[in-house]
């Protein structure tokens, strides 16, 4: 695990903060900020946040006990001790001054955004190929991994909270990195985590209908990834999927130039298949005039999107469309994105991190276009998900594969029971479903029904490995679990066992 160090500048509150109000002290400077009161060391600026369980107001004074020189709140406090700065939005605040104390570091390089429901990460993954290896050095910050594209950890967030954005963007410009590309998610737009500094280019993947059990409706989900457009510099560039009509309901508030992307709609950046099987595809990038094929072990529309989003940020950076297909090839996995495992067996297994109802439908209808024999789908769903959408997730696979094995995907406070019982109560014959709850059960029963042509996918997790279950973190591996059980394809009498 990376360490990342406290920043040394020094921060003059009213440069930083126009709006704060202080009636005792008119200047005052502060060399490191925290949010959380039992971290606070002796000469820090404690801020504090309102969340969903607490209200750090609450601990204002336990912060002052623990050596805070300032408070920045939104309401007025009864502190005598040290001064109260009230402001508007504390997280807004509290971004500003990590970025100030890390010196702004994203003025310093060519910030990039994506954001969307689906396919952030792998087009992030792809983004930061196309830079590389146009000659840039592009560190990025995923739900994968952070790097400054020397040393590399993984990830606490999707989307960095500011004190460790700050340091890691700080940690790029140290590193003589050229571009950042970060991964924004929708908790991190709607809680200002990236307040503090502006984005050079964005890409808005697509928004589907997801994680309202966070924002209640489609229509708030929507406002809170348009948030991304606010962050926006005054010469930046957006790309868009024509192919999503509620992506495209943005264009007319982007007070910017727009690039669209799109596969069945006209767009500015287009695509085309040539040829599709379970170990890869080819297909064409048309853009103006130019048009390059491109080949990729990745497989589906879904993928081709992110391929074509890249590509307009590739160009829109003055980058040649052969180079930007040379970088596209370079990504020929992402770890829990459509990551086929092969062992030598006789039939495909794929592992994805598909846990929306439109993802999963991209990509079983991707793996049915090329799968001789059945589809099988091991379905869970996460505890944070609601029941309209579990019951969608259920319905798709129920629909769109041959058959289905409901099991439990990263349950954290629910009881698996109860989330089983939300996919099965979406399913039009349930009883043509299976339900084993123990995932590494469920995996098995796939696989030992599996046969010659069939292909077998496994979605919920993709690349995490601990889901929690209540307070308890359970190390789960889909694909260790995966290739133990084919590597001992010898000695498991399994009805895939290869004839001797």
């Amino acid at each position: 695990m990376v360490e990342i160090q406290r920043p040394a500048h020094e921060v003059s509150l009213s440069a930083v903060l126009s709006d704060a109000i202080d009636t005792r002290f008119s200047e005052l400077t502060v060399h490191a900020c925290c949010c959380d009161s039992r971290q606070v060391r002796p000469g820090d600026l404690f801020v504090a946040l309102v969340g969903h369980h607490h209200d750090g107001h609450d601990f204002a004074h336990q912060a002052t006990r623990r050596g805070a020189i300032a408070i920045l709140a939104e309401r007025p406090l009864p502190i005598r001790d040290v001064p109260v700065l009230v402001v508007q939005d504390t997280r807004k605040a509290y971004g500003l001054i990590c970025h100030a104390l890390a010196g702004w570091p994203a003025n310093d390089l060519k910030v990039i955004g994506v954001t969307g429901t689906d396919g952030k990460t792998t087009t992030a993954a792809l983004i930061t190929s196309v830079m590389n290896v146009a000659g840039g050095r592009a560190g990025s910050l995923t739900t994968l991994g952070y790097t400054d594209s020397q040393i590399a950890t993984t990830a606490t967030h999707t989307t960095p909270p500011p004190p460790l954005l700050a340091q890691w963007l700080a940690q790029m410009a140290a590193s003589f990195c050229t571009h950042a590309v970060v991964e924004v998610s929708s908790h991190a737009l709607a809680q200002y985590r990236l307040s503090g500094m502006q984005l050079d280019m964005a890409c808005i993947t697509n928004i589907t209908r997801a994680h309202l059990y966070d924002h209640n409706s489609l229509e708030n989900y929507r406002q809170t990834k348009a948030r991304i457009i606010h962050l926006l510099d005054q010469d930046a560039l957006v790309v868009l999927n024509a192919d999503d009509p509620i992506s495209m309901r943005l264009l007319a508030d982007i007070p910017c130039p727009a690039l669209t992307v799109g596969i069945k709609q006209p767009a500015e950046i287009t695509a085309s298949v040539i040829d599709r099987n379970l170990c890869g595809q080819s297909f064409l990038i048309t853009a103006g005039d130019e048009t390059v094929a491109v080949q990729t072990r990745m497989i589906g529309d879904h993928h081709i999107y992110n391929c074509l989003e890249a590509t307009a940020i590739g160009l829109a950076s003055g980058i040649d469309l052969i180079t930007i297909a040379r970088g596209l090839e370079q990504v020929e996995t992402l770890s829990g994105r459509m990551e086929r495992i092969d062992c030598g067996q006789r039939f495909a297994v794929f592992v994805d991190a598909a846990k929306t109802p439109y993802a999963l439908s991209a990509t079983i209808d991707s793996l049915q276009q090329v799968t001789p024999g059945r589809l099988v789908c091991v379905l869970g769903a996460d505890g944070r998900t609601d029941r309209d959408e579990r019951h969608r997730l259920a319905r798709t696979a129920e629909q769109l594969a041959d058959k289905t094995i409901l099991t439990t995907g990263n349950p954290e406070n629910q009881p698996p029971q109860w989330i089983a019982v939300d996919l099965l109560d979406g399913l039009d014959c349930p009883q043509d479903a299976s339900v084993i709850l123990d995932r590494r059960q469920a995996i098995l029963h796939a696989l030992a029904e599996a046969g010659p042509d069939d292909t077998i996918l496994i979605t919920g997790l993709g690349h995490e490995t601990d889901p929690r279950f209540g307070n308890q973190h359970i190390p789960l591996d889909d694909r260790a679990i995966v290739r133990e059980a084919l590597y001992q394809q010898d000695t498991i009498p399994l009805p895939w066992r290869f004839a001797a």
